[in-house]
């Protein structure tokens, strides 16, 4: 069939009609294109399947159309304008094999057309419709083909501004996404991106600096982040933002599709609306993909923030979901028999200060807080290894007892994997006083992995980029080094420890604040106050100890822990030994938030998945030991 161009016409004719039947309007465009049947239609007009039947193979094509549906002169000459430019775009970028290629570009019968390449395929809103939802692997693949696309349009000084699932059209022939609809592009070139212009893009992807007029090359990261979001949950983007909160709620949305920390921390900051905390350029995203690690910066990833009620708690619970749960099968870590110096213990004692947060009765409105500073003094027994070229490291008795582990249902920001609340029992241990440091990594290992590594203090900050896996070998060699068996807690080992015999969500008290630990102090838990963000580890021991003894429980380093991941504490241990399936590839266990980290997530009881190689500024260790 032929389908007629005149906007007011649209009659369907015969195939071989040269003028429309009704109307009398040539259907051939210059002699060659002929319509066979309406695509779509937009702001700047329609676009029309075609054959080029001036080539004997008679290969489908695409027409657009100018027809903006905008009134005033103003407005058509700047849709008539960024008609052109998407024409010149196209011819610019048509030679990525990844983007449709600009086969002519005219004017007939009073109307512009603009002839580009057919992409046989189905975009990724329609996708989605047929198939569900994208998982982590769908998601990542999504990212390095458009991200690929991305680098050379930017190059090419280009800016798409329209990026979304209906512009990504996966192609039949080699399943390779292919980017489509230039005529929202913006060329950069001797443009002065700080000064407003045009406000254009579709709402619910677009950037808030593209949203008033200042589109940066950043405005294409965010709109892909968006796409993604999206495609992870099949809600718009525009209902996956809390207004009232000035959050991302897309957590929540998740229906049996994990994704993993690393990954949803690079989306995380795609959708930052902060331009500064964004990701800057494509290079630095696909850095972040090939590393694992997510964030290649020290600035803010943007996370669910608690807000007081159950969407927070839900955020930062799924936050660190990765891949698929750990099948539950239960092994315990044994303790050993040693000889030599596991049983000479040479104990010392060590004093310090032990500071909690009380009510303040004497509230003045508007001058002082309702919370005060309790200070009292502790004591615990230590030894001290010797690590070898002055370094050491002092390793706190811990003594046994038991404790309800998880949280109870009132727990604010509590998730379902610290349920149920049950009764462990914990011989006695060692501990480090705190995590590893730097100067302690490097002096067993040889080599200083971490990120935060270059200033003055960083020999006794925390150790951080290091694996599982890395953890492991570090216990192995530093065994070796000093004649004892040293590994990593288990995690009802570490829960014991860092509650130290409290019950409530912090050792410090039922809310912390950044006086006492490193966090995102830009939120608060409960009914703390905000406070610091320091973007980075600070020098171990810079807060109160833990009623143990122990520094840094709370906040700076997410720290490794023996056991794989489950779900909950169904079928748990109740002796504190780990519960492993000891397969390679599972999820492992991280505990006490980081630096980066919001205040919930530093909670005794809030528990971290991460996969065993994977490597991020935020983790750490801590060593232990049995006696």
């Amino acid at each position: 069939m032929s389908q007629c161009l005149n906007p007011d016409c649209l009659t369907v004719n015969s195939p071989e009609a040269q003028v429309c039947q009704d109307c009398g309007t040539k259907l051939l465009l210059v002699d060659r294109y002929r319509a066979i049947k309406m695509l779509g239609q937009g702001g700047f007009g329609r676009t029309f399947l075609a054959v080029d039947e001036f080539r004997p193979s008679k290969p489908r094509c695409v027409i657009k159309q100018f027809l903006p549906c905008v009134k005033g002169k103003k407005g058509l000459e700047k849709a008539a304008e960024l008609f052109a430019q998407e024409a010149v775009r196209l011819d610019q970028l048509g030679q990525h094999d990844q983007i449709p290629e600009l086969l002519a570009f005219f004017s007939q019968e009073e109307h512009q057309y603009l002839i580009q390449e057919f992409i046989d395929g189905e975009n990724l809103a329609q996708e989605l419709e047929r198939k569900g939802v994208f998982n982590e692997e769908q998601i990542k693949e999504v990212l390095n083909d458009m991200l690929s696309v991305l680098e050379f349009v930017h190059a090419n000084q280009v800016i798409h501004r329209d990026i979304k699932p209906e512009n990504i059209i996966r192609r039949s022939g080699d399943r390779k996404l292919v980017l489509v609809d230039f005529g929202a592009a913006k060329a950069t070139e001797g443009v002065d991106l700080k000064v407003t212009g045009t406000i254009i893009g579709s709402v619910a992807y677009v950037a808030p600096e593209q949203a008033v007029g200042k589109t940066t090359f950043a405005s294409d990261l965010y709109s892909l982040g968006a796409t993604c979001l999206h495609l992870l949950t099949n809600i718009e983007p525009t209902d996956l933002f809390d207004v009232t909160e000035g959050e991302w709620m897309w957590r929540e949305y998740l229906e049996d599709n994990d994704i993993s920390y690393e990954l949803s921390r690079v989306l995380d900051k795609l959708v930052e609306g902060a331009t500064r905390r964004r990701f800057e350029s494509v290079k630095e995203v696909l850095a972040a993909l090939d590393s694992g690690v997510g964030i290649a910066t020290s600035h803010r990833v943007s996370s669910p923030r608690p807000s007081g009620r159950s969407s927070a708690r839900n955020n930062s619970q799924s936050r660190q979901r990765l891949g698929s749960s750990a099948r539950k099968s239960r092994h315990q870590t044994s303790n050993r028999k040693t000889s030599g110096t596991n049983s000479k213990l040479k104990l010392k004692i060590a004093e310090f200060d032990v500071v909690t947060l009380g009510q303040n009765d004497r509230v003045v409105i508007g001058r002082n807080s309702g919370l005060q500073l309790d200070r009292r003094r502790g004591k615990a027994k230590y030894i001290t290894l010797d690590l070898g070229k002055g370094i050491t490291m002092d390793l706190i008795g811990i003594p046994g007892g038991e404790f309800l582990m998880g949280s109870p249902a009132e727990e604010l920001e509590r998730g379902s994997e610290e349920s149920p609340h049950h009764l462990v029992k914990i011989r006695s241990f060692l501990l480090g006083k705190y995590p590893v440091t730097q100067a302690q990594w490097r002096a067993v290992m040889g080599n200083n992995p971490s990120r935060f590594a270059d200033d003055e203090e960083s020999d006794d900050k925390p150790v951080e980029k290091v694996s599982w896996f890395n953890c492991r070998e570090f216990c192995e060699q530093l065994s070796a080094i000093v004649d004892r068996e040293l590994r990593l807690p288990t995690e009802a080992e570490w829960e014991y420890a860092c509650r130290s015999r409290t019950t409530t969500p912090f050792y410090v008290g039922e809310t912390i604040n950044t006086e006492l630990a490193n966090y995102n102090g830009e939120y608060n838990y409960g009914n703390g106050k905000v406070g610091a963000y320091r973007h980075q580890t600070t020098k171990v021991g810079s807060f109160p100890a833990n009623a143990f003894g122990l520094h840094d429980m709370h906040g700076n380093v997410a720290e490794w822990c023996a056991d794989t991941w489950h779900d909950n504490y169904q079928d748990a241990p109740s002796d504190g030994g780990a519960w492993s399936s000891n397969k390679r590839k599972d999820a492992r266990i991280l505990r006490g938030g980081s630096w980066l980290h919001l205040p919930g997530c530093c909670r005794s009881a809030h528990r971290l998945r991460s996969s065993p190689d994977s490597k991020s500024d935020a983790f750490g260790l801590r060593i232990a030991s049995s006696v």
